[in-house]
């Protein structure tokens, strides 16, 4: 499928010769009228003239971006776009879901990245990061640090939980973005692609933890994370997040309401719900997030995934570097919000 070929309008090119000079011809004879002037006041000193107004440079930028506007809502329109068998689609993520993204990234949470070169730069790696913030957006904030400052261009794939694919419109907007289901399988088939997938192994213990826990990290789950790089052979990436503690304060937890709502956890703030609305808007909060040094695999013979002890071991290695990670953050963090 081949993309259409805008060629921008080129300003500078000449659009026509200087303005011819009129002449003045008498009624008889043509020949040139004599007109001797009055005597009057001398003239007035020439002034000197006006520098020309600064041009505005014609690189067409602003027509190839109209052009390629038009190019990609063709494309929505029609079809001609493609996706992969998880559902991604690479271009609506560059084009539109990044872009909304990104205010909230650079704007509002004014995200810091750190070490983004120690994922590798081709091949699959899986990054493994602290979770946290009552609701996920620690995940989407680290997908947008991988997409624009990797410098190979990396995507994260994330993994995310069964509940982000039950929810009406959500759904799709995560397939779109590239998330996939938590298990073992789908990651570890994107990793033999090559892929970066995110995990946070806490799931909703970290996410839904009370704020007087803030930064302690939750058990990993059994290790299966590692399990998947190990059958993979994909290095293990550390990944710390801070920032993402404080913009949900979570001081309760209506367990009766979660229940009826069939939710793990319904978040009591000191802004929601008792403000209704404008309680749900999240603290704007300093944000950093450091990629650390890469754990490899690949070492490893193939029935390493099967055995516990390697497994507890390395689980222990990654959960450790993450609370290390956080521990240095926190110290060299002046403020929450600035």
């Amino acid at each position: 499928m081949a993309d259409a070929k805008v060629i921008p309008f080129d300003e500078d090119r000449p659009r026509g010769g200087a303005p011819r000079a009129a002449r003045r011809r008498s009624a008889a004879g043509g020949a040139a009228a004599r007109v001797t002037p009055l005597p009057g006041p001398p003239a007035p000193a020439a002034a000197d003239p006006a520098p020309p107004p600064a041009e505005r440079p014609a690189d067409g930028t602003w027509e190839r971006r109209v052009a390629g506007g038009l190019a990609f809502l063709r494309r929505r329109l029609t079809g001609e776009y493609e996706v992969d068998e998880f559902g991604y689609d690479e271009e609506l993520t560059d084009q539109v879901l990044m872009s909304l993204l990104r205010p909230l990234y650079e704007k509002y949470f004014r995200v810091e990245v750190l070490g983004v070169e120690n994922i590798p730069a081709e091949g699959g790696a899986l990054v493994v990061a602290n979770h946290s913030g009552t609701l996920p957006l620690d995940g989407l904030m680290m997908q947008v640090a991988v997409h624009d400052h990797h410098p190979a261009d990396r995507h994260l794939r994330l993994l995310a939980a069964d509940l982000v694919f039950m929810l009406p419109v959500v759904s799709e907007l995560a397939r779109k973005a590239g998330h996939t289901l938590a298990c073992a399988e789908d990651a570890e088939r994107l990793l033999r692609r090559g892929e970066v997938v995110g995990v946070m192994p806490e799931g909703f213990k970290g996410i839904g933890k009370p704020f007087s826990e803030r930064y302690k990290l939750q058990r990993f789950g059994r290790g299966g994370f590692v399990s998947t790089a190990l059958r993979a052979g994909a290095p293990i990436v550390p990944c710390a997040i801070v920032g993402a503690e404080e913009i949900y304060p979570m001081v309760g937890n209506a367990k009766t309401l979660a229940r009826l709502l069939g939710f793990p956890y319904f978040p009591l703030t000191p802004t929601f719900p008792w403000l209704g609305p404008l309680g749900a808007l999240p603290l704007p909060t300093k944000w950093t997030i450091q990629f650390g040094e890469p754990i490899p695999t690949d070492g490893y013979a193939p029935e390493a995934a099967e055995d516990p002890m390697l497994m507890f071991n390395l689980t222990d290695q990654v959960r450790e570097q993450i609370q290390h990670a956080l521990y240095k953050l926190l110290v060299r963090r002046r403020s929450v919000f600035f």
